[in-house]
């Protein structure tokens, strides 16, 4: 982790094995500095231990884990319109909108499925961070599906040796694996635009 400000998605995989309050605090002690943006994927108490250790840390819920979430409250058949009608709340144009869509699912689904309206307003607060930015640039931190996907090409590469000579050896390795996915993997168009809103949102935070 760079001591510099940067964003950071989590993966609840990876979280679970400790107290989120801890693994911060971790991460604060090796040097890291500022986190300005934290994508988690729902692990209770995370974005209460980030803002507890980054007061000024914009903690944004992975829309994709929350979705899938509410999906599982929903039989087969209703799934496909359940989805569309969800996609409405996190594709309006703003925050307000956003939330008269969720008061229209709720109004539609209530009667069938009532645990999926409340548990979006119980994350309300980590669902409207990405209203703030562009359109095309929500996209990038709406989930924590990047990050997963590099931590399943780290496993990988890992698993086919199955055991290392050094702890420097399985760092080569890492290391190596990384490269290959930032050479090899798919590309995000929106980052450029994406650092130039983050330098206007952030100010001396992101030049930091």
């Amino acid at each position: 982790m760079s001591p510099s400000a940067s964003p950071v998605m989590a993966s609840a995989r990876f979280w679970a094995f400790g107290l989120p309050r801890t693994v911060i605090n971790e991460l604060k002690n090796r040097g890291t500095q500022d986190i300005l943006i934290a994508v988690v994927d729902g692990l209770k108490g995370f974005p209460e231990a980030i803002t507890a250790a980054f007061p000024e840390a914009m903690v944004q819920t992975c829309i994709v884990h929350l979705v899938r979430h509410s999906l599982n409250f929903c039989s087969w058949k209703d799934r496909k319109v359940v989805a569309a009608d969800l996609r409405r709340i996190y594709s309006a144009p703003t925050a307000d909108l956003a939330k008269a869509d969720l008061d229209a699912f709720e109004e539609k689904w209530a009667g069938k499925y009532a645990s999926i309206a409340p548990a979006w307003r119980r994350a309300w607060q980590e669902v409207i961070p990405f209203f703030a930015f562009d359109p095309a640039i929500r996209k990038i931190i709406y989930t924590t599906n990047a990050i997963e996907s590099l931590n399943r090409v780290i496993r990988k590469s890992i698993k086919t040796r199955g055991s290392f000579p050094t702890d420097e050896a399985a760092t080569k390795l890492i290391y190596l694996a990384i490269r290959n996915f930032e050479k090899d993997g798919r590309n995000v168009r929106e980052w450029s635009a994406a650092r130039n809103q983050f330098a206007i949102m952030f100010g001396e935070r992101f030049d930091a």
